[in-house]
């Protein structure tokens, strides 16, 4: 039985919605079906929507803060519900952003030109982040353990940002996983950003970066309610910072460098409301989304069973190997856009030809239509 509608199309033309009314940017064309940024298409939980309402009717906007026991105590509490991590209220700090957070910490714990690794292929505003710091991306591939301790053991390297569950693949890391990479960066004296924005949408156990470590350390996660439950426009994140001088430096840095210490309010509201009353809704969106995923692996595995796909730990987001059928990457787009009219993320976005990152956080017609498409564009180019 289920409690909430997943099924309805929300129709979010003309709302200035960066995925549906701005597809030309990327591919070039309007008009486009998508299935490319990571946003969804629902409608957020119905208890997240009644109480901005609530504060939308109060009617005065003003200054705010989030160090109060109302946003520490919705943070810390679900941290403990959902993982059984033990997390200090005053550890907690608000970002405007997860990459805005993820960039002050890569400048306080590394200098200009000192490397910052990365899993590939990569989330690609990654790239990005540690290019505008000055600092050397170091790339590894996510299952190449010996490349990642030499890339950590390097005199010059400061700083892992780890991605996790990672995007774009959707692994979760094990346990044993996370131990591995504690114990390296810790003899290597390597700080950790874990980056846990997917986390609440993990379809198979997930351990927060929180419960791998051993008290202070230069170490934090960064993370938001955004993804999870579809509330990026509210902005809004927050960190737990491990190592309280930087805690102390990153917020002189948040209000006198950038003076962004008085938060969006309706962004506190969104999390508050999220994280104390949502849990019902995530927990039936996950088994929706998981089921749109599931659809996705039986559709391109009867048409090609050469790719033995299956959906990912997490998250909405099917990354595809189609490198068995050996199609041409701009050849598929071309097929995708001029002949299905769809819009589909191309793997070299990514820095991984030979993949397609297909967005299923929607009803299931539009899940399956995107899936169609794909199947119908790959038929033709492997004929």
């Amino acid at each position: 039985m289920t409690t909430y509608d997943f099924d309805t199309p929300v129709d979010r033309h003309g709302t200035w919605c960066t995925q549906w009314d701005y597809v030309e940017d990327r591919f070039g064309v309007a008009g486009l079906l998508p299935f490319t940024i990571s946003d969804m298409d629902f409608e957020t939980a119905p208890e997240v929507l009644s109480a901005l309402r609530g504060r939308l009717e109060h009617g005065v906007l003003g200054y705010s803060r989030w160090r109060h026991a109302d946003f520490l105590g919705a943070v810390t509490d679900w941290f403990a519900a959902r993982y059984g991590a033990e997390v200090a209220p005053e550890s907690v700090a608000y970002a405007p952003a997860v990459l805005f957070q993820a960039g002050e910490l890569i400048d306080l714990w590394s200098a200009p030109g000192d490397g910052v690794v990365v899993h590939t292929p990569a989330y690609d505003a990654f790239p990005r982040l540690v290019g505008a710091r000055g600092r050397e991306l170091r790339g590894c591939a996510l299952d190449d353990w010996t490349e990642f301790e030499r890339l950590i053991a390097l005199p010059d390297t400061s700083v892992l940002l780890l991605c996790s569950p990672h995007n774009p693949t959707g692994h979760v890391w094990t346990e044993a996983e996370l131990d591995r990479i504690a114990t390296l960066c810790a003899r290597h004296d390597t700080a950790v950003i874990s980056d846990e924005i997917h986390a609440d949408l993990a379809h198979v156990p997930f351990s927060t970066w929180v419960r791998q470590t051993n008290g202070p350390g230069r170490w934090a996660v960064v993370t938001s309610a955004s993804k999870s439950f579809n509330i990026p426009a509210l902005t809004g994140s927050y960190g737990i910072i491990g190592d309280p001088p930087t805690l102390e430096a990153y917020l002189t840095r948040l209000k006198d460098a950038h003076g962004l210490s008085s938060p969006a309010v309706l962004g506190l509201v969104g999390h508050v409301a999220a994280y104390r009353s949502g849990a019902p809704w995530l927990d039936e969106l996950r088994g929706y989304v998981h089921g749109n995923l599931r659809l996705v692996a039986d559709h391109l595995n009867t048409a090609f069973p050469a790719l033995a796909w299956q959906p990912p730990d997490a998250g909405y987001l099917a990354w595809i190997d189609l490198r068995p059928l050996a199609v041409d990457d701009a050849a598929l787009q071309r097929e995708l856009v001029e002949r299905e009219k769809t819009a589909i993320m191309p793997g070299t976005a990514y820095g991984a030809p030979g993949f397609v990152r297909l967005n299923v956080g929607c009803p299931r017609t539009k899940a399956e239509a995107g899936v169609r498409a794909l199947v119908s564009a790959l038929r033709r180019l492997t004929v």
